[in-house]
């Protein structure tokens, strides 16, 4: 048994962050991923590494870098990156051979890089870029990403601070500058329910976002083409990817969703996600699949796989790259730990009621499969086997 300290880096997409009032975004996949490194017998230390949350790929990618090299600098064991979302995005370029990054001095340790995991990550693109690039997307964005953190933190907000997020969002008549003072304004009355010990994080958190947005671009279908034509894998490195589809949103699946008013209004929200991200683009396909990948797929998620189909922000097919860990119905938050979970509610927030039951059973398996690509032959029999500890 190895005795090697390997070290797991956990790195966000647009919509996440480390800690943000007292919230730790990725805490129940680092409960996880510990737990069962705890159980193999095998040393690990995990760090989340947040990144500007939308920035470009290129500088979230020298944030993730300049981060690994103060914390493993003196090691001589695996490093392994997850990345959610653009996360995995960020990976990709940070250890490719053939990107240009500038970090001189900063990238020794890319040798010891053994896996990049991504978890429901665009790397064919999604549809849902091209729209939060425009006025009214951008809004969009901040409103999603201030409901992530609030909805996480304190659990669903008054619905009245929704309805006037909602409000700010769509009031499409106004002057542009008249929006943003109504976004502060409705800003400051859903974070008074976050109290004084967060608030300044989650202010900086949603600043960044305001003032720097060149990721969104940049995982357009169209640019995502260039980026897999200019970033190579790296041959030593082992890539794996966490597949998910939501369901597809109805009448039926909306009533059934309802449990309060907030979740009727969260139910509609991803209505419309969902919708705008399975516009698939003409020209620019996601991952071909050949006859037996497709059958597998179709059957783990119990459902026929065309490019329509969705987490309900990245189109499934767009998530494959290198070996398929995991597949199932699960929407884009669920596969961090954000879901719906009746046996420890006060402990799992699941906001985006997209119905995709996902639940206990399937995040631990799909930890399961993480980890024993992570150990490749390092884990004893019981958890070579997917016999993890449980969901914490």
């Amino acid at each position: 048994m190895s005795e090697r300290l390997h070290r797991v880096y956990l790195i966000p997409g647009m919509f996440g962050f480390g800690r943000l009032a007292g919230y730790a975004y990725f805490g129940h996949l680092d409960a996880a991923i510990t737990g069962r490194y705890a159980a193999a017998g095998i040393p690990v230390i995990v760090e989340v590494v947040p990144t500007p949350p939308t920035a470009s790929i290129r500088r979230r990618a020298r944030v993730l870098s300049q981060a690994i090299a103060r914390s493993a600098g003196e090691d001589d064991g695996p490093i392994h990156l997850i990345g959610h979302s653009t996360g995995g995005l960020d990976a990709r370029l940070l250890v490719s051979p053939s990107a240009a990054m500038d970090l001189a001095g900063t990238r020794a340790w890319t040798s010891r890089v053994a896996s990049i995991v991504t978890l429901s990550t665009p790397h064919y693109g999604s549809p849902l870029a091209a729209f939060f690039a425009t006025v009214s997307g951008t809004r969009l964005l901040y409103a999603i990403s201030l409901l992530t953190v609030t909805s996480l933190s304190v659990g669903s907000p008054p619905l009245a601070a929704f309805s006037s997020l909602v409000a700010a969002v769509g009031s499409m008549d106004e002057a542009f500058g008249a929006d943003i003072q109504l976004l502060d304004r409705t800003t400051d009355l859903i974070l008074r329910f976050i109290g004084d010990r967060g608030r300044e994080d989650v202010y900086g958190y949603l600043e960044g976002i305001r003032h720097d947005q060149g990721g969104i671009i940049q995982i357009m279908p169209e640019a995502m083409d260039l980026f897999n034509a200019a970033v190579e894998n790296a041959t030593s490195v082992r890539y794996g990817c966490v597949v998910a589809a939501a369901p597809k949103p109805g009448p039926v699946r909306f009533v059934t969703s309802i449990r309060s008013p907030y979740a009727a209004a969260s139910a509609a929200l991803y209505s419309t996600l969902y919708t705008i991200a399975a516009r698939a683009s003409e020209r620019y396909p996601y991952a071909t699949l050949d006859p037996s990948t497709q059958g597998l797929l179709e059957a783990a998620l119990d459902e026929p796989l065309d490019e329509s189909v969705t987490d309900g922000i990245v189109p499934t097919q767009s998530m494959l790259w290198g070996d398929v860990l995991w597949a199932g119905k699960a929407d884009h938050l669920d596969v961090v730990g954000h879901f719906r979970d009746d046996e420890k509610p006060e402990t799992h927030v699941d906001w985006l009621a997209s119905g995709a039951g996902f639940n206990r059973q399937r995040f631990r398996a799909m930890c399961d499969a993480i980890v024993r690509m992570m150990l490749a032959g390092e884990a004893p029999p019981e958890i070579a086997a997917g016999g993890g500890p449980p969901l914490t």
